[in-house]
């Protein structure tokens, strides 16, 4: 009996599809066309159908086309009907189960998002979303057991550019959103697709709308991603794009992760607008005209947004970490009857409740274009709707590898107990969904310890509103974490140096360092 359960990763397959460093592939053909047939059977079954209508669409990772072709081979051997959409987004593999031309009962999106190039995954859609941690569950267990639909069947492969339905939604929203027919011409727009599958947004969705997208960069789909990391939270990425921003005086740049669920921005003074100010943008176009809204966000977010979400009448709910958790939540309220219009997690998922509640990071600059072709009608920049946003003095993230087995028991009581001493000695945040997180008075900022939702690794975040006071909460945390057997402080030793310099405040006043100590192991 395989064991396929190693490949979940949230709602998502995910694996090594490359030996590197001496690690063998885990993702391999078997498991992919095991885990197709899986889904092909799972799906019949909860649409009481015999034959589905199925899209198979992928990213531009190296292993990409192969899977794509494992899984066609795959459900062919099932009896389906199968579109091949080639270079596809996430996004648009939810939406061909919308599309009246197409209408699929569900699909497969062969993606691993922003990680290296020798990680794949799959994706599974169906008419209602993506996949949930438990039908994954049950498609897992089908595959592993062997079960799939008996061959025989005749199958159809259709090659079909779904791509342009997808493309053609886009245009559409700018189009009506300023009511003009050339929305952005006279506008220079720098597209970084980061060598993934998101480099047709500049051909097929801005320049027919009159956009100038001459300085976009590397759109061309290389699973390599020899640029840079296909990652709106990576900092070199950012840097990369706003620079190109600025050398062409663009009005504003794009950049997407691998496979177009996720965005940021940067405007045309080089302000990057990602992590709590791409949620403060996004919650500024909400709160226009939807006052008293609730925005669902991860936990990880800045006191400084929730004042500026709170100034513009709205509330903020911070969830759990994971973009479908915070989805999930706001779909819950929406099912209550309050109103939460956005869902958005700090790593650049943002999903609109007009828009199915997708996480379509294309959608979004979509309705950015919008805001910004109506504002420079008025004489106004993006930058102008946030501000008055405030960031944290100082902030900073640091991720903390478990180096033992049973590492989510060790995890759950590093929480448990961290909980406990912050409840004591601590300023503990009531609207927080996960792990903890407290206000620590003599450094003047939060910080907030959780359980990764994929990896075997405590990430940790801190603000402050006083110079040193991020150091000086690390260090705070180091007397807690160290005594831990299992856990790698090490990142958090390198961490504390870096961030400690000649003059800053080091003071760890207002906690009795024994009483911290006398939690840990």
């Amino acid at each position: 009996m395989e064991n396929y359960s190693k490949l979940k990763s949230g709602t998502d397959i995910r694996g090594r599809a490359i030996e590197s460093e001496g690690k063998p592939a885990i993702l391999t053909d078997k498991a992919v066309a095991d885990l197709a047939a899986a889904f092909a059977l799972w799906l019949t079954r909860r649409t009481g159908k015999t034959r589905c209508k199925l899209v198979v669409g992928r990213d531009s990772r190296l292993t990409g086309e192969r899977f794509a072709q494992d899984i066609i081979n795959a459900l062919r051997t099932a009896g389906q009907d199968i579109y091949d959409c080639g270079m596809f987004s996430t996004p648009a593999a939810f939406l061909v189960t919308k599309f009246p031309s197409i209408t699929a009962d569900g699909s497969i999106m062969i993606t691993a998002s922003h990680h290296p190039s020798d990680i794949n995954g799959l994706k599974f859609f169906t008419a209602d979303g993506g996949v949930n941690s438990a039908e994954l569950d049950e498609i897992i267990a089908l595959a592993e057991n062997g079960e799939k639909i008996a061959g025989g069947a005749y199958s159809t492969v259709i090659k079909r550019d779904c791509l342009r339905l997808y493309c053609d939604m886009l245009t559409d929203v700018i189009r009506k959103g300023t009511e003009l027919f050339l929305p952005l011409k006279d506008m220079k727009i720098v597209v970084d697709a980061g060598h993934g599958a998101g480099g047709f947004f500049a051909s097929r969705v801005l320049q027919p709308l009159g956009a100038d997208v001459s300085a976009s960069q590397f759109l061309e789909p290389d699973g390599h991603f020899p640029a840079h990391a296909p990652n709106p939270e990576n900092a070199e990425a950012m840097d990369s794009l706003k620079q190109r921003v600025l050398a062409s005086g663009a009005d504003l740049g794009v950049i997407f992760d691998a496979d177009v669920d996720r965005c940021a921005v940067v405007a045309a003074d080089g302000t990057e607008i990602n992590r709590c100010k791409l949620i403060a943008l996004a919650s500024a176009i909400v709160l226009t005209d939807r006052k008293d809204a609730t925005i669902v966000t991860d936990s990880v977010t800045t006191e400084g947004l929730r004042q500026f979400i709170e100034s513009r009448g709205g509330k903020q709910l911070r969830f759990k970490r994971g973009y479908r958790n915070v989805i999930d939540e706001a779909k819950r309220l929406c099912d209550e009857g309050t109103d939460a219009p956005l869902a958005i997690e700090s790593s650049g998922h943002v999903a609109f409740a007009e828009h199915h509640f997708l996480d379509d990071g294309a959608y979004f600059i979509a309705k950015i274009l919008v805001t910004l072709s109506n504002l420079r009608r008025q004489g106004r920049t993006l930058t102008d709707l946030i501000a008055d946003y405030e960031p944290p003095l100082e902030e900073g993230d640091v991720r903390l590898d478990f180096v033992c087995e049973d590492w989510r028991e060790l995890a759950e009581r590093i929480i448990t107990r961290l909980g406990g001493m912050a409840e004591r000695m601590l300023k503990v945040s009531q609207d927080n969904y996960e792990g903890v997180r407290a206000y620590v008075s003599h450094a003047k900022g939060y910080f907030i310890v959780r359980t990764s939702v994929h990896d075997p690794v405590l990430p940790i975040y801190i603000e402050s509103d006083k110079v040193g006071g991020v150091a000086s909460v690390a260090r705070l945390l180091l007397s807690f974490l160290g005594g831990f057997n299992g856990l790698d402080c090490s990142p958090l030793e390198v961490f504390i140096a870096e961030r400690t310099s000649a003059g800053a405040d080091g003071e760890d006043g207002g906690i009795d360092g024994e009483a911290v100590d006398a939690q840990n192991e």
